[in-house]
Formats: structure tokens, sequence, C-alpha cells
């Protein structure tokens, strides 16, 4: 037997901006025949994430690029449906790496289940790779002291804003850097950062610096160009960079290094780049930790919630481009 699926596949490298046009949404048929240790799953919501534009233009990143024709590449969470493996059963919540599609069939032993703790959807963000990217990233990266300046860009975002509620757990001084008032006032209100900076105020630069008047000695960075380029010059010495992604230049051309580069070297900064995946055997204590501290509410999100699986190439293209609060996603 086999049911009817529907996929979101790309059917074109991007040139320059993301468009939807890159994409197509097709039906496909899924035997539902299981191998053993295999399952079924349905999935109820799937995560936007800006990865996955380096994913769709086929240029170097951290893993295979998706090819012409191919399924969106991504995390889900769902349903299993029906199962061959003994330690899961039919009504199981489980986290996939299925991709942008309604159902897939996967081992077992490649998924996650879910206690249910938390809705749903936070095992996509809070309690899934955005929170660990952001615990591996301020714990064993940044490695931030009690009194001292943590400034985190992209700080609305799903792996920002985690990052910047751990950094302030452990008393430091946290400015977060967004697009817009009201994220802004949703970075200091909701989320306990001492202070926001807006980049796209005339000002930036100068209010940047009026917000960190004792230097920047951790910065979590996640866009990269201008931002960057106003950190680096108030960064002090032995400051560190945690490299987390550069989603500044992901859907426009090619950018050149940014200004003030000398000083990690004058400054002796540490800068630091690193891939959520290359550290797996951390994932158990990030995620057991997260959902933890997101269910005494410790830890605050915010989700923003597109329906429909047709919509998720439009939701990469305004993730990219700031258009979303916390973490994107995309239900079905």
């Amino acid at each position: 037997m086999s049911l009817r699926n529907r996929q979101v596949i790309l059917v074109r490298r991007p040139e320059g901006a993301l468009r939807t046009e890159d994409f197509l949404i097709v039906a496909t048929e899924l035997s539902e025949e299981l191998a053993p240790g295999e399952i079924l799953v349905r999935h109820l919501f799937v995560s936007v994430d800006p990865y996955q534009r380096l994913l769709a233009g086929g240029g170097e990143t951290f893993t295979r690029p998706v090819a012409i024709g191919e399924p969106m590449p991504g995390w889900a969470v769902g349903e299993v449906v029906a199962s061959r493996d003994p330690k899961l059963f039919p009504g199981d919540k489980v986290v996939t790496y299925l991709g942008w599609q309604l159902f897939g069939i996967c081992r077992g032993a490649e998924v996650r289940k879910v206690s249910g703790r938390l809705p749903l959807p936070a095992y996509l963000g809070v309690a899934g790779m955005p929170g660990v990217t952001a615990f591996l990233g301020i714990f064993d990266i940044g490695r931030p002291r009690a009194g001292e300046t943590v400034a985190v860009s992209a700080a609305a975002g799903a792996v920002g804003g985690i990052a910047g509620q751990l950094a302030r757990m452990h008393a430091c001084h946290v400015v977060g850097i967004a697009g817009g008032a009201a994220k802004c006032r949703h970075i200091v209100e909701d989320l306990g950062f001492a202070a926001a900076v807006d980049y796209k105020a005339a000002e930036f630069p100068a209010e940047l610096r009026r917000a960190t008047p004792e230097g920047i000695d951790v910065y979590f960075d996640s866009v990269g160009g201008a931002v960057l380029e106003a950190v680096l010059p108030l960064l002090n010495p032995f400051a560190r960079i945690v490299l987390c992604g550069h989603i500044a230049t992901y859907d426009r051309p090619e950018s050149p290094l940014p200004k003030g580069w000398e000083f990690l070297l004058s400054r002796r900064v540490r800068l630091q780049g690193f891939i959520v995946g290359d550290r797996l055997d951390r994932w158990p204590e990030a995620l057991a930790r997260l959902e933890r501290w997101a269910a005494d509410g410790k830890l605050r999100y915010k989700e923003t919630v597109v329906e429909g699986l047709e919509n998720a190439p439009r939701a990469l293209g305004d993730l990219l481009h700031g258009k979303s609060l916390g973490k994107l996603l995309v239900a079905l």
C-alpha cells in the first residue's frame, strides 16, 4: 500500500535573493511498507532555518547541498503513524530530519522521541537545534564570566534570543542587536536583555557604543556584514567571537571582509566558527537543560507560525530578510 505525500522540492539554484519560483510543491506516492527498524512519521510542523538558504545555493557549506529535484532538508516534529522499531509506537511524537514534506520514513534510531513537557513547536526551537546552537555557542566557545558584556546579533531570533538569556542567567550584561523598534522592545521586555540596539537606526554604531560603555567581551554573531563591522572596534582585549552564521550574506552577493578586521589581531580576539552538528556528544545534556529551563519559565521564547506546506519557501525568504520574530515554523 502507499499513501499520498506532499513535498517542497528545489527546482533551480537561487540567483541573488531567494524566490518562491525556486521551489515546487509536488505530490508523490510513498510506500507504507517498512523494513525492520523503520518508522513512518506524519509531520505536524516543519522548521524554517537560515542555513537552508546555503543548502539551496549549492556552494560551500557544512554539509551536502540539496540537489535539484530533492525535498528541502530540515528539521520537523511529527507523530509516528506506523513502526517496526520496538522502541517506538504509533502516536509517539518525534523530531526528525526528513525535511519539508508531509510524511517520511526513516530508521527509528534517527529520530528523537520528545517528552511532551513543552508544546510540540518548542522542540524545533528552544528545545531543538536552535537552542542547542545557543547553548554550545555560549558555554563551550564564548564562555562568558559574571559581569562581562555579551552582545548578541539577531537577538530576536530563535538562536540569538536563547543565547542572550543564557548569558543573562550567568550574570552578564547582555545587549541585543535586532531590526526595528518592536523587536528591540521584545528582547528587553520579554527576554530580559539589559539593552537593545536597532541596527536599522541611522546612528547604529554610535548607539551600540553607548549601550556597551565597558566594551564587548563576548559577541555571538549570526549576521556578519555591517553589524559585525560596528562591533569590531568595541571588542575588549581577549574578547571572544562566537561565529554562528553570516545571514547578511546568505541571500545577497558575496561581501568583502568587514572593515575593522585588524582589531582581531591588535586586541588578540579569539574568533571561532562552529557547527552544532559537530558536537553531538553535548546534545543530550543541552537538550535536557534547555527543556527544563523552558518548562520552568527561566527561558522565554517566541514563535512565528505560518500555515501550509506550500508557504514554506516564502517563509524562508521572510526569515532571511528579518520579517519573523523568534522561531519560524510551518504548520502542516
